[in-house]
């Protein structure tokens, strides 16, 4: 039986370094993994990709691994006595300045920020927990009044909603780190708080083809020119987490539904995180919400789902996997499901790869087949065969397992590393031997064959056979 569309991704962390565990996640229906550059040493990321790529081996499918780079997060400075009590209505005084702060006083270590900030932006601090607004700007300094109060502790978080901050995407401990995680032959480097298009070209220009990138969509301003961000990248994340404190928490759904429409428009994959599971960081079964949740993201044609403190920390990281993986065939055996995602269809281009992707869906649809073989060694024809939702699925057969890997994050692709193809004959013999290794095609069943003729030149898709298994 072919297995599910929607891929799920999970966060490694303490909780599923075990190569034990490593491998039930494997097992129970993970395609990728992320390393949070956020948290853990250069050398536990490194241990963890030796782990993944030994459970990879073991399990002889291609296993695709992001690096999630930590970002320009904004934080407030330090207080003398640790923290500062902030109460309705109060004017305090914002300051750039690495000095602690005490009493009324917030230093904030990010000059950058504070000769941005104009009278009425609001800043959110923890998390969302207080929130100030800038009545008056000085010269070197700030006046803001207290919206909601709090307590407020050193080096606390800082979200500001209404305005663009002119920091890079890139801070220099994330130039480290990616240039670590490129070493460690990451398939994905994922960057955190893009806010403009220029974000992505500048890690482009970094990265070179060494990986893909993906934008993480958590900036309210991001929103504003999320089409040319996604074209740029080769894949997004709805990254709610920040994204649910700078938004208003009845805006986030609005700006999911956004982003998936942006990437399925653009054939890009878009994965949805932040809290899908989050209650089974401890509990052995998520709330109905949150599967409804799940639920959702797939139905909106997410290609990916996402579990972070679930399988990083939590108690329960294979059941949070397992349960996952059946919202997501419940989802997909739902024909509501399938009626619904054409809606967002990529609409093909005056090509002849695209006019061949196109093609095979609606011959696989015609005629029943089991499923549509891609060759490809960039992946790029996988990923067009993809984009038009063919309810058979898409076996993407490349010679590249960086590719293979790669195609982890995409909807409806098994990939499997294979050798070149020397002829029509041979490609045939090749198509009929994966399919029949993965179990998604048997005796009597089509199968959908497109590639490119001559053999072994990325981007000429332009020939499609169709084969009934004996």
């Amino acid at each position: 039986m072919r297995t599910r569309d929607c891929k799920i991704v999970a966060t490694m962390g303490p909780a599923s370094d075990p190569p034990e565990r490593l491998a039930m996640l494997i097992e129970a229906g993970v395609d990728c993994f992320r390393l949070n550059f956020s948290h853990g040493s250069r050398e536990d990321h490194a241990r963890r990709m030796d782990s993944i790529r030994a459970a990879e081996a073991k399990a002889g499918a291609a296993v695709g691994v992001f690096a999630d780079l930590q970002g320009p997060k904004i934080r407030v400075g330090t207080f003398e006595g640790g923290e500062i009590k902030l109460r309705f209505n109060d004017i305090v005084t914002l300051e750039a300045s690495d000095q602690p702060g005490s009493g009324k006083l917030i230093r904030l270590p990010h000059l950058e920020l504070v000769n941005a900030l104009e009278e009425g932006d609001i800043l959110k601090l923890d998390d969302g927990k207080m929130q100030l607004t800038v009545i008056e700007r000085g010269r070197n300094q700030l006046k803001a009044r207290v919206d909601f109060g709090g307590t407020l502790k050193n080096q606390k978080g800082v979200n500001v909603p209404t305005r663009r901050i002119p920091i890079s995407a890139l801070t220099p401990k994330d130039r480290e780190d990616l240039a670590y995680a490129l070493d460690l032959n990451v398939d994905y480097i994922a960057l955190s708080f893009v806010q403009h298009p220029e974000d992505v070209r500048e890690a482009r220009h970094l990265i070179g083809d060494r990986a893909g990138i993906i934008s993480k969509i958590e900036k309210p301003s991001a929103l504003t020119q999320i089409d040319e961000i996604v074209e740029l990248s080769d894949a997004v994340m709805v990254a709610r987490g920040d994204l649910g404190v700078e938004l208003p928490p009845e805006q986030v759904p609005i700006a999911q539904r956004k982003i998936i429409r942006s990437a399925r428009a653009a054939g890009k994959p878009v994965i949805v995180a932040t809290h899908m599971l989050e209650s089974m960081v401890e509990a052995a079964t998520p709330t109905r919400a949150e599967a409804s949740d799940v639920a959702t993201a797939v139905y909106q044609g997410a290609d990916a789902v996402m579990l972070s403190a679930e399988s990083a920390v939590g108690r329960h990281p294979q059941s949070a996997v397992a349960i996952m993986d059946r919202i997501i065939r419940a989802v997909e055996e739902d024909e509501e499901y399938w009626s619904s995602l054409p809606r967002d269809m990529t609409p093909p281009q005056a090509t002849t790869a695209d006019a061949i992707a196109l093609s095979a869906r609606h011959i696989a649809d015609t005629i029943g087949c089991a499923t549509i073989v891609a060759y490809t060694a960039t992946g790029s024809t996988a990923i067009r065969v993809a984009r038009e939702r063919p309810r058979c699925g898409v076996t993407g057969l490349t010679p590249v397992l960086a590719t293979a890997r790669r195609l982890s994050l995409v909807w409806g692709v098994r990939s499997r590393v294979t050798e070149d193809v020397t002829g029509v004959e041979d490609m045939v013999e090749k198509a009929e031997a994966a399919v029949r290794a993965l179990g998604v095609a048997g005796p009597d069943d089509r199968v959908a064959i497109i590639a490119g003729i001559p053999f072994g030149r990325a981007g000429k898709t332009n020939t499609i056979r169709v084969l009934r298994l004996e």
